[in-house]
């Protein structure tokens, strides 16, 4: 059993390096058999820079932390390759840290999680590290409508774990944004079946800005679908019901309140229960 940590170029080669400046350039991989971790006091990304992770497939949790400013994810990865791509396209710079990847200094760790880790009952909806597209490590969050397309209203901002929901726009107030459509729906894939008795919703509530949804649906992964009153709280609105084995949740029939504003906003869904897969 092994798990490796790679950085490679736009063209897929390994990009070679000093870790120190008392190292000669090497080549920017770890491998270990628990951990792989790379410590680089001196390197700037690039565009098309990449970070690859390749891993036994019979181990389908690690945790993973590829920058500073991500903490640190359990994540499912159902393949033996993970790739996630180096977020520095001009357009994701207002949703992210200042210091987010344009940093010179750079820590990055991925690990196999733990039995007692994996086991345990837990927000399976949170990914500080899910990327626009489906990169393979769940859950990814996607959404048939992103305000104006601009990260700061990206679907996965929803499953970022960032709370502040007084403002809108930038970093770090990034959330949801439905461009004030009204069939607009958001879905978090777990890319595996979880087991869930319990959701939490927290709205953006940059009042008089905002609007806010008074009922809203969930759709699970057989079909089933679950109605809940909702209202203009500040704080998580919880929704517990019976145990039920999903692969995934969809908000949707988002209907708004009587209100002038037609900005409404998700700030972060949570997903609470167990792992069916081991």
């Amino acid at each position: 059993m092994s798990i490796s940590l790679t950085i490679e170029d736009q063209t897929g080669q390994v990009r070679v390096a000093p870790i120190s400046d008392d190292h000669e350039p090497a080549p920017l991989t770890n491998t270990g058999q628990q951990f792989a971790a790379l410590g680089i006091k001196e390197m700037q990304w690039h565009a098309g820079d990449r970070i690859v992770v390749h891993k036994d497939p019979d181990q389908k949790f690690i945790w993973a932390q590829l920058d500073e400013s991500l903490t640190p994810d359990l994540l499912y990865i159902p393949g033996d390759e993970w790739v996630f791509s180096i977020p520095l396209k001009d357009q994701y710079y207002p949703s992210q840290l200042d210091s987010a990847f344009r940093t010179r200094r750079h820590y990055l760790c991925v690990r196999y999680a733990d039995p007692w880790e994996i086991h345990a009952y837990r927000n399976w909806a949170l990914n500080t590290h899910d990327q626009v597209t489906d990169s393979g490590a769940y859950p990814h969050a996607s959404a048939n409508v992103e305000t104006r397309g601009e990260a700061v209203f990206f679907a996965k901002n929803a499953i970022d774990g960032k709370l502040a929901n007084h403002s809108h726009g930038g970093y770090p107030f990034d959330s949801w944004g439905i461009n004030s459509q009204d069939d607009a729906a958001i879905k978090v894939d777990f890319g595996r079946p979880v087991l869930i008795d319990r959701l939490r919703l927290l709205f953006r509530a940059d009042f008089p800005h905002d609007n806010y949804w008074k009922k809203v649906s969930v759709r699970f992964s057989d079909g089933e679908v679950k109605s809940f009153s909702t209202t203009n709280s500040f704080e998580f609105q919880e929704f517990c019901f019976a145990p039920k084995q999903t692969q995934s949740v969809e908000l949707f029939d988002l209907i708004k309140a009587d209100h002038h504003s037609e900005w409404p906003a998700l700030q972060q869904i949570e997903a609470y229960g167990f792992n069916t897969v081991q």
